[in-house]
């Protein structure tokens, strides 16, 4: 069979994935606002908010490494109703990660300028980068805690709290962003480090809201502080077997992130400031494909869970089709809401030409991405073969994404919209190895004991 005709499989996509979806849009919502409120004070604020943010998405592609493993194992258990051992990953998922975490919070806070200086060479830049770093550090603990939280709720299907939290922390963020950008209710305009501390405040809000939620509502779980201190040495090995790729393959991406920096910090910066504004619209237009990648692999790995292998196989042919219309329906909205998008900016004549021609290359890339991206990651990843993506990914990154956009920057020194185009060369060359990949149907694995 071609299709899923159980509607029940639909409805509970929607279920999932429509506060998955405004979640990721929320959430997002808090970068683009900091993005576009700080846009108003000119270019080189846009380019040190953007290599600023590049530890935030570097640690968050780490994050989502041990977040992805949480999600992958705890639905197949709950596909089981096996509620003891999705304690157990939820408690040592979470103790690693804050210990990563700080680690990575009092390097930052402590060397801003340093890490600045990996990026880029523009003083003016390094400097405005670092103040937003020195303070926005402080924000990484709470960020990586509740995003442990979160895993675990979409795991046991509850998806809502999700949302309900972003919203808030948007709310937060805007408003604080109001008063310390710019300056109001006789508070001095900070600039950049005002954008940094209502990053703080929102995150220690948006923790404090699903900590409660976890705690005094939720249901399916029940977890309770005391749950911290579970640790089962099983879980623990299939945590590093299973999770060991997924972190791998978000190391090797966090890598890719960093030289993206690095590569991009050598533009002239109306080209930086317009691969910044490229690159924030490109993150908001793939929002909804992958809430519903996401929504995909809870289902995936329920349906494994419990057994139910041909029924997977045809829920991948249907997510197939349904990702690939998503990606020229993403393209088709680029295109139409540029202008509009780009009107929100205070930019030069030359910034805006160089945006105008990167978003050229985004409608091409968009439609790949929108297919190959989940589809890897919503059915062979959360379909248990979490060496394939990483290998692939590595694959990728180091010997076709990297070395061409290298060349095009510091030796040809070609135009922008080249090099961007490097950079986003794998999102269209990996539709050929998810094609053959997923219908080739071995990536279905059992993980649970």
């Amino acid at each position: 069979m071609f299709w899923v005709r159980d509607k029940s499989f639909y409805r509970t996509l929607l279920v999932l994935a429509v506060p998955i979806i405004l979640q990721n849009i929320i959430t997002h919502g808090v970068s683009l606002a900091d993005n576009m409120m700080i846009g108003r004070l000119g270019e080189t604020a846009i380019s040190g908010l953007y290599f600023g943010n590049r530890i935030q998405m570097v640690l968050q592609i780490l994050l989502f490494g041990i977040e992805s493993a949480i999600i992958i194992l705890a639905s197949q258990y709950w596909g089981k109703k096996d509620l003891s051992r999705i304690k157990d990953i939820y408690s040592i998922a979470t103790r690693l990660t804050l210990l990563f975490t700080l680690a990575v919070s009092m390097v930052i806070g402590i060397l801003p300028h340093a890490v600045m200086r990996i990026m880029t060479a523009d003083a003016e830049v390094i400097e405005c980068g670092a103040g937003y770093l020195r303070i926005v550090s402080f924000s990484y603990i709470f960020f990586s805690l509740t995003m442990m939280l979160i895993a675990t709720m979409r795991a046991v299907e509850k998806v809502r709290i999700g949302l309900i939290n972003s919203i808030v922390a948007l709310c937060v963020n805007v408003f604080g962003n109001y008063v310390l950008i710019y300056g109001h209710f006789g508070l001095p305009a900070l600039g950049v480090r005002g954008a940094a501390i209502a990053t703080i405040i929102s995150r220690i809000i948006e923790f404090s809201v699903v900590l409660f939620y976890v705690l005094k509502c939720d249901t399916n779980l029940k977890l309770r502080l005391s749950d911290i201190k579970r640790w089962d040495s099983q879980i623990f090995h299939d945590l590093v077997k299973y999770g060991s790729p997924l972190i791998g393959g978000q190391i090797v991406w966090a890598t890719n992130q960093f030289m993206r920096a690095f590569i991009v910090g050598d533009m002239k910066q109306d080209a930086m400031a317009a691969v910044s504004i490229t690159d924030m619209y490109d993150a908001l237009l793939c929002l909804g494909v992958f809430g519903l990648a996401s929504a995909v692999g809870v289902v995936v790995g329920k349906t494994i869970g419990r057994g139910a292998i041909e029924e997977v196989k045809t829920q991948a042919k249907t997510m197939q089709v349904i990702f690939l219309c998503l990606g020229v329906l993403c393209s088709g909205i680029a295109f139409i809401f540029k202008e509009p998008f780009l009107s929100f900016y205070n930019l030069s004549p030359e910034t805006m030409q160089t945006a105008d021609s990167l978003m050229a290359v985004l409608y091409v890339c968009i439609i790949g991405r929108c297919y190959q991206a989940p589809s890897l990651m919503g059915l062979v990843k959360a379909g248990g073969d979490t060496s394939f993506v990483f290998k692939n990914d590595t694959i990728f990154v180091f010997c076709v994404v990297l070395p061409s956009a290298m060349l095009a920057q510091f030796h040809f020194h070609a135009a922008a919209w080249i090099v961007y185009a490097c950079l986003l060369s794998d999102q269209v060359l990996k539709c050929f190895v998810a094609v053959v990949k997923i219908n080739s149907f071995n990536w279905m694995k059992k993980l649970t004991r």
